[in-house]
């Protein structure tokens, strides 16, 4: 695929900014699309900003149904935030409208583009350094939950089939092992029976689902802190932004993958497991913001089931990252030989670490309840 600048002068062509534009620049830290922030001058105001994205045709084949699926959901989150009184245009992603009325915009070369207003005042962070701003990523996603709570989740696309399906993934991998494609699975035995003894776990929360017991709900799936907008001045949570992956799915997942992900303090791809543990503090400081943000949206069953979403989003990882390794890296990125399988290892030491403390999460479940 062509260098995504060499069609920026014609993209910016099929959007009206409302002001002439004076520059498009790379942003940002993203690996999937293609970001720029574009700069305007109006005539009696300072610049105006916003963000142009080139959506990955590798990641994603359907540009029409992720656009739509985030056009529906953006718009019913503004309507639901101004009727709260907030600021629809600061506390919720907004699609800009091609000349033409679509939500994006192809270029001659068949790459579709799309454009968002820049949410000014606010930070990005990588990674939560504070437990402060743990707990304000987990307020803004339980507010995400509770604004979209009668937002009807079936009618959205799956822009990525079976993306949080951990029976599915668990196939994925039996197929990788037996391949054997690499010749790595006499290396990856230890992480393999891992695995293979929790395939019961695997099915625990879509059986939920199955049952009734859990209700499918509009989910980001992507609920790292860098998926936060916060206030530059008070630190808490303004926007969730990159909706390419918001899909019907489970709460317990949103919850979980931001449990994987913020509530220790090893590196993804730390060799040295006696460094990667589950903190129970932030796992405490997560849970607690995450449930005000919800504010009574969850119910009961949904609260009682969110260890087993920490535990299902880490397991899961941990499987993707072994499935690659066995089939040769393919999907994730990696800087060195056996990152993969370092990344997965990680995963299972966290597993093992909820399993070993597994009252304890429930417990703090229930407190904060």
């Amino acid at each position: 695929m062509a260098k995504a600048e060499e069609y920026i002068s014609e993209v910016l062509q099929a959007f009206d900014f409302g002001a002439p534009v004076v520059g498009a620049v790379r942003y940002g830290q993203g690996h999937i699309n293609d970001t720029f922030v574009v700069h305007t001058q109006p005539e009696h105001i300072c610049c105006r900003r916003f963000i142009l994205q080139r959506i990955s045709a590798a990641a994603f084949h359907h540009p029409d149904q992720l656009m739509e699926n985030i056009t529906g959901v953006t718009e019913f989150l503004g309507r639901e935030i101004e009727k709260n009184g907030g600021d629809r245009e600061r506390e919720a992603m907004r699609v800009v409208r091609t000349r033409t009325g679509g939500t994006y915009y192809t270029d001659s070369a068949g790459s579709a583009w799309r454009l968002y207003p820049f949410v000014e005042g606010t930070v990005c962070y990588q990674m939560a350094e504070t437990p402060e701003l743990f707990a304000a990523s987990g307020r803004a996603f339980g507010r995400f939950q509770r604004l979209l709570r009668d937002y009807p989740a079936h009618t959205l696309y799956e822009t990525i089939p079976h993306f949080h399906d951990t029976e599915d993934r668990l196939a994925q991998l039996k197929a990788a092992v037996a391949a054997d494609s690499m010749g790595r699975a006499s290396e990856c035995r230890e992480e393999i029976r891992f695995v293979l003894d929790r395939e019961a776990d695997c099915s625990v929360a879509l059986q939920a689902l199955r049952d009734g017991r859990l209700p499918l709900r509009v989910t980001h799936n992507d609920t790292k802190l860098n998926n936060v907008l916060l206030d530059k001045d008070t630190g808490e949570g303004v926007c969730i932004i990159d909706l390419d992956t918001v899909m019907p799915g489970l709460s317990i997942n949103d919850f979980g993958d931001s449990i994987r992900f913020g509530a220790n303090h090893s590196a993804e791809d730390e060799t040295d497991l006696t460094k990667v543990n589950l903190d129970l503090g932030l796992f405490e400081v997560y849970t607690k913001a995450f449930l005000e943000g919800a504010g009574g949206t969850l119910t009961k069953e949904e609260i009682a089931f969110l260890p087993w979403g920490a535990k299902l989003m880490t397991l899961e990882c941990g499987m993707r990252f072994l499935t690659d390794y066995l089939a040769g890296d393919q999907y994730f990125h990696i800087s060195r030989d056996r990152q993969n399988l370092d990344r997965c290892r990680t995963q299972c030491k966290l597993v093992s670490d909820m399993e070993e403390h597994w009252e304890e999460l429930a417990a703090i479940v229930s407190r904060c309840r």
